[in-house]
């Protein structure tokens, strides 16, 4: 039986692994959006060094990554990616409820995020584990969808 995947702060020397995933993960989309996809242009190194990201690792490959913050009282999820060959496996569930707990323990009322609107897949993702849409803009560039999901309290 294989050891259950873990997540973990990502290490400074990880930014060529996390684009990487990143290339992986949103290249697909670039046609459809007509530029690369927002995640793709992030500065890693950055949020790595800020303690943003956490990587998903299983038998020491990453599998995939998420970035957190807090921004106007919620825990904003700036970037959930996930290598293709770890995609469909509730990898990305698990990384939106370990944000979910990080908000609880954050005494944070609510997790919120944007997908691109051509990232079809993303749109019925989080969905799916209870986000609404709240807003649509164009920002940057890029026609975005916001969600969020209000946490119930303890």
């Amino acid at each position: 039986m294989r050891p259950a995947p873990r997540l973990r702060p990502a290490r400074p020397d990880e930014a060529d692994t996390v684009a990487a995933i990143a290339e992986a993960a949103f290249g697909p989309y670039a046609a459809a959006i007509g530029r690369r996809p927002a995640p793709m242009l992030a500065d890693f190194a950055a949020q790595i060094s800020a303690g943003q990201l956490r990587v998903l690792e299983a038998e020491s490959v990453a599998l995939g990554y998420i970035v957190f913050y807090e921004q106007d009282s919620a825990l904003f999820v700036e970037a959930l990616a996930l290598r293709p060959d770890a995609q469909g496996a509730g990898h990305g569930r698990r990384l939106m409820e370990a944000a979910e707990a990080e908000a609880r323990a954050r005494a944070l009322p609510a997790v919120a995020l944007y997908t691109n609107a051509r990232m079809t897949t993303a749109l019925a993702f989080y969905p799916a584990l209870g986000y609404r849409v709240v807003s649509e803009r164009r920002e940057d560039g890029f026609d975005r969808i916001y969600f969020e999901k209000r946490l119930p309290a303890d």
